[in-house]
């Protein structure tokens, strides 16, 4: 089977790698050319048309940087779209719009299915990232093959649409997670405490996190490098809040973490890297937050294995 994967960008295209390492056939697509030149050199087909993966394609993969960039794609695939398609939407996006262009592929004939990933861009260069599916049951079982070539922990979440509603909820919670993280090492140095100590302390304690043992680390190094930029947190919380409002429910923190990375882009501009949301505190306080012997990248320094499906306790 034909797999064709959209977007090459920072998660994208390690997702790609995992797939072409894991042996699966695939062709790969990105308006840059300059990022279908690593696949080419060796001997993948690339190319920029969309189109053309649907057409020529069994498993059509989506992985792109906004609802809109999702739906442009979609309506030059549209027309190619045959009963032996399946659609795989890997964006992080609105639940309403991946059931509203999931609606379109069904209805051409197609499968449809939203299974955005989590667990960083280290681990998606790994393949021991986690992937939601949303999609019927019978359809989960013809794509959790694939799927577990990509990421090591598959959860089967519903029905189409229900990934993307838990991916958004997962990315609030590490935003939450982030701004905490910065305060509190912003407190630790203005209160004199050794960062290095500091950030032992949090690993080792009820208050540590995957946030915390990933993004305080190049915090502390000071390249505040995660592959992941201030407009993507905006557009993730900002999606978690339209969720939230459908669901008539009233937030008191996520409208606050709205606030804190429209000023955080307001200063340091849309594509600043997300951990210099610390930057904020670092000048309000004129403290410098950084310790000696933390990494400039994180690393999985787990070794690759099969994937499998993660089972709900009920089930």
């Amino acid at each position: 089977m034909k797999v064709g994967f959209i977007g090459l960008g920072n998660v994208g295209a390690k997702l790609a790698g995992s797939l072409l390492r894991n042996g699966a056939d695939i062709t790969v697509c990105d308006l840059d050319p300059e990022r279908l030149l690593p696949f080419r050199n060796v001997g993948t087909t690339g190319t920029m048309q969309a189109a053309e993966v649907m057409r020529t394609c069994d498993f059509i993969i989506t992985c792109l940087p906004s609802p809109e960039a999702s739906d442009a794609v979609m309506c030059e695939m549209l027309p190619y779209v045959t009963s032996d398609k399946i659609w795989m939407e890997m964006s992080t996006t609105d639940e309403a719009e991946v059931k509203r262009l999931g609606a379109k592929v069904i209805a051409a004939g197609g499968l449809a299915v939203d299974c955005p990933v989590s667990g960083g861009c280290h681990r998606a260069a790994t393949g021991n990232i986690s992937i939601f599916a949303g999609c019927d049951r019978d359809t989960f079982e013809i794509i959790l093959p694939l799927l577990t070539k990509m990421g090591r922990r598959v959860l089967h979440t519903g029905a189409l649409g229900s990934a993307s509603v838990l991916k958004v909820i997962t990315n609030y919670l590490a935003t939450a997670n982030l701004v905490s993280c910065t305060e509190a090492l912003t407190v630790a140095k203005a209160s004199g405490m050794t960062l290095a100590t500091a950030y032992e302390a949090i690993k080792i304690s009820s208050g540590t996190s995957f946030v915390h043992e990933t993004e305080s680390q190049v915090i502390l190094n000071g390249s505040r490098d995660i592959s992941f930029t201030m407009d993507l947190v905006a557009k993730d919380i900002g999606l978690f809040q339209k969720v939230a409002d459908r669901a008539d429910v009233e937030l008191e923190l996520n409208p606050l973490l709205i606030s804190i990375f429209n000023d955080g882009i307001e200063k340091f501009g849309p594509r600043e890297l997300s951990p210099n949301i610390i930057k904020r505190l670092e000048e309000r306080t004129g403290l410098s937050i950084l310790a000696d012997g933390f990494p400039a990248k994180i690393e999985d320094d787990e070794p690759e294995a099969p994937g499998y499906e993660v089972k709900v306790a009920s089930q």
